[in-house]
């Protein structure tokens, strides 16, 4: 693999761009650490830590600063949006997801055809896992916004990463934990950041090396169980959830919400599919 020594500075630039991934419904860490050139030697980082660790490590610091500043510089202008514009952002960020799909349904078939068995993994999740996700709450009740619940967001957070066009925000929402991770970001909590940053660390070491078996060996599996996943918490962002706490309301809605929630959805779609084009270009 060849080796690209970007100075720090353009390293840490890089850390604040992926941020958007950790915090924007919709974007994949994964995605924008492909664009950006990195996603590789991220995953084999990760899979292979004690190879070449120090080199690796001292290259991704500036990158992990850079990520942590962004998070903190950007949660509290998003915060502010959805506390008074939530329908408007929230079918913008559906547009963006949605976008992604064509790049993710070419990357599910780059290897293999299609078969039966990726259409019922398709299935079950789009179907058995958006019931899952829709009734989550009510069977394991709302996740407290404590050190356990910040642990399994971290973890979440990571997987977006690992998994390009998987955003971990859609189901951050879904349990509840996202407006108060946003809340915790924009304070640079040490209550939220901590158990964040533990949570996606042991995520990256613990599936990274999975993650790298399972794309080489079950390509078009894991895939198709992305696409389902991302299907349905995609519309369940966009279905009022008596459950949750955090879900969509429609209440005293006028025509123009729908307008520039109709608008946002086109331009997300818009967007995203213009980063696809970007991840196919540089990945």
């Amino acid at each position: 693999m060849n080796i690209k020594r970007d100075n720090i500075f353009i390293r840490f630039f890089k850390g604040v761009i992926i941020a958007l991934g950790f915090i924007l419904p919709g974007v994949s860490g994964g995605v924008l650490a492909a664009i950006l050139g990195i996603y590789e030697r991220l995953l084999t980082f990760m899979a292979h830590i004690r190879q070449n660790f120090k080199r690796d490590f001292l290259y991704f610091l500036p990158i992990g600063i850079g990520g942590i500043v962004g998070i903190g510089v950007l949660s509290k202008p998003l915060e502010y949006l959805l506390a008074n514009y939530q329908m408007i952002v929230l079918w913008g960020f559906a547009g963006t997801i949605l976008g992604t799909m064509p790049t993710l349904i070419r990357e599910s078939t780059s290897q293999t055809k299609r078969d039966k068995f990726d259409v019922i993994w398709f299935l079950s999740m789009l179907i058995g896992g958006g019931i899952f996700l829709f009734f989550m709450s009510e069977i394991f009740g709302t996740i407290p916004a404590n050190f356990f619940g910040f642990l399994i967001a971290g973890i979440l957070i990571a997987l977006g990463v690992l998994v390009p066009g998987l955003s971990p925000s859609n189901l951050l929402i879904i349990l509840g934990l996202y407006s108060p991770m946003l809340k915790g970001f924009k304070s640079f909590d040490p209550l939220v950041f901590i158990p964040i940053t533990l949570g996606g660390i042991i995520s990256l070491l613990t599936f990274s090396k999975a993650m790298e078996s399972l794309i080489k060996h079950h390509h078009s599996r894991v895939y198709h169980f992305i696409l389902g996943i991302v299907l349905a918490s995609t519309i369940l962002i966009l279905i009022p959830n008596p459950y949750s706490t955090e879900s969509i309301s429609y209440q005293n809605v006028t025509g123009s919400d729908w307008l520039w929630s109709i608008g946002l959805f086109i331009l997300g779609a818009i967007l995203a599919l213009w980063m696809s084009r970007l991840e196919d270009k540089y990945k």
